[in-house]
């Protein structure tokens, strides 16, 4: 959050929208920030599964899956083990842009993703030959875009130079068929 006046009043509001109960709203069971990353991570996966299995096959969904469980560990276990003296925030937008972006190029390339919008953007370019990168950052924009409303300018653009060389990695070097390894 871009402060703390902010966070709170998101979470006033996260709070109220949790009392709502319609039958096609999602129950909020918890709000805030202690709950572990790599568990929400895996969590927020899960529905990602049946596309998964339904237009990308068995083979891509078990691969997706394991690689969605190691992420979720390590991103619990990894804090524990090692950390940043000096970091500069810019550098690190860039730095993990782009490894970030060669970590999903090795998965797609051995028919295998993150999950999530991921599994999206490889069936929507096996279905109609959209570049998966393009149109994932089409999607990081649109969510970037959005965030401005409750995250500073700052952070949104380091997002979205983070987002940029994520995505023009997998755009320049991700092309349907392209040192596919089953």
């Amino acid at each position: 959050m871009a402060d703390p006046a902010n966070l709170e009043r998101f979470l006033r509001e996260a709070q109220a929208i949790a009392q709502l109960r319609h039958d096609n709203i999602v129950d909020v069971y918890h709000l805030g920030e202690d709950q572990e990353r790599g568990v929400v991570f895996f969590a927020i996966n899960l529905p990602f599964y049946a596309l998964a299995w339904r237009a990308m096959g068995r083979a891509f969904t078990l691969k997706t899956f394991a690689a969605v469980t190691l992420l979720s560990t390590l991103t619990s276990v990894i804090p524990r083990w090692a950390g940043f003296a000096v970091l500069d925030p810019w550098f690190a937008a860039v730095a993990g842009g782009l490894l970030m972006g060669t970590g999903f190029l090795v998965l797609f390339r051995h028919h295998a993703s993150l999950g999530g919008l991921n599994i999206l953007v490889l069936v929507l370019q096996k279905r109609f030959g959209w570049r998966a990168g393009w149109v994932q950052m089409g999607i990081d924009g649109t969510i970037l875009i959005a965030s401005l409303a409750m995250i500073e300018p700052k952070r949104i653009a380091m997002s979205i130079l983070g987002a940029l060389a994520l995505n023009l990695t997998l755009a320049l070097n991700h092309r349907p068929g392209r040192y596919v390894a089953f």
